[in-house]
């Protein structure tokens, strides 16, 4: 796991610690992080806080993003793809997708680069999560 997906993990962690929803994510350009942000929903009970919104939120005015890389812990949402979609942030790197297939092929149909590192430390984090808080997870991916 490089040091990107690293600092999106301790994100998602740091959710974790706070009462919230374990995912993280980290913006990049030219090798180095440019904010980061972590699922907000339940702490801030507000329902767009999703991990890569936030972190998108921290970074502010960017300008261009098309020479940045978003990293997200769990494969993103399509509320979240929509927004990687329209900023035209070029790359993903996902930490899994087993636990929530999220907005691969949307994503990709408009020419984002979505890469799943498969990590099994995301895929447990999630897992364990899932199954210990199944009515908040299935509020957060709008299934209740």
């Amino acid at each position: 796991m490089d040091e990107f997906m690293q600092a999106a993990l301790e994100q998602a962690k740091k959710s974790l610690k706070e009462g919230g929803i374990p995912i993280g994510s980290v913006l990049v350009k030219n090798g180095r992080i440019l904010a980061e942000g972590h699922n907000k929903r339940v702490q801030e009970k507000n329902p767009i806080l999703h991990g890569e919104m936030d972190c998108l939120n921290n970074a502010g005015r960017v300008g261009s993003y098309k020479d940045t890389i978003i990293y997200s812990t769990l494969m993103p949402c399509y509320m979240c793809a929509g927004t990687i979609v329209q900023f035209k942030i070029p790359k993903v790197i996902v930490g899994e997708s087993q636990t929530f297939s999220g907005a691969r092929e949307f994503m990709e149909s408009h020419g984002v680069e979505v890469v799943d590192i498969n990590s099994r430390e995301c895929i447990e984090m999630m897992r364990d999560f899932i199954a210990k808080n199944p009515e908040l997870w299935n509020e957060d991916i709008g299934e209740l």
